[in-house]
């Protein structure tokens, strides 16, 4: 299961350690982690302003996030020696598999219960906006649902995930950060086969 997050030096997936499930079992911490990928670099302030949350409370939790290492400092984007800027790792964020299971199994299992309550709010915004395009009152396009059922080996289905993981990069990194026409787009892909 995977996340993914925020720009900074490295687009390799991350196995998130427990204190990085624990940190970023918190719904305000995920929602400034999506942040960081929206923004580049953040302030508690801009954070703050951001999510409608006092600046000490953002700034303790940027501080929860960077000592479980899901964002870094960025001094060299601070104003002044009292400026604190943060970044975040751009990639994915791996909860536990195989390679590399969790430590604390209830931890990892209440990340992905967290994730999937994101997940249906995203669903919840599609909802809400679908029967405005469906009926024609507007053009512009704002969400999309694709169902596809496909039959896969466990290995096809894994190089599958890894050519949608670099499509996303590629366009990411090919997006031109000027363009007024640019929008953040949350994607959520799930997939399941027929045992579960």
């Amino acid at each position: 299961m995977t996340e993914d997050t925020a720009k900074s030096t490295s687009d390799d997936p991350v196995w998130m350690t427990s204190a990085m499930l624990k940190a970023y079992s918190h719904p305000l911490r995920r929602q400034m982690i999506r942040l960081f990928s929206r923004r580049e670099f953040l302030r508690a302030a801009d954070i703050a302003t951001e999510l409608g949350v006092p600046a000490n409370s953002a700034s303790f939790h940027l501080r929860a996030l960077a000592d479980a290492g899901l964002i870094e400092e960025a001094p060299d984007k601070a104003r002044d020696r009292r400026d604190r800027v943060w970044t975040g790792h751009k990639g994915a964020l791996n909860v536990g598999g195989p390679e590399s299971p969790v430590a604390d199994e209830a931890l990892g299992s209440a990340v992905i219960a967290a994730l999937v309550e994101d997940h249906q709010d995203l669903i919840r915004r599609v909802i809400a906006w679908t029967p405005e395009y469906v009926a024609g009152r507007t053009r512009e396009v704002h969400a999309a649902f694709t169902q596809r059922t496909i039959r896969l080996t466990e290995s096809e289905f894994d190089d599958v995930m890894v050519k949608i993981n670099d499509i996303l990069s590629a366009a990411d990194d090919a997006h031109d950060s000027t363009d007024p026409e640019g929008r953040y787009w949350q994607m959520d892909l799930v997939a399941a086969d027929d045992t579960i």
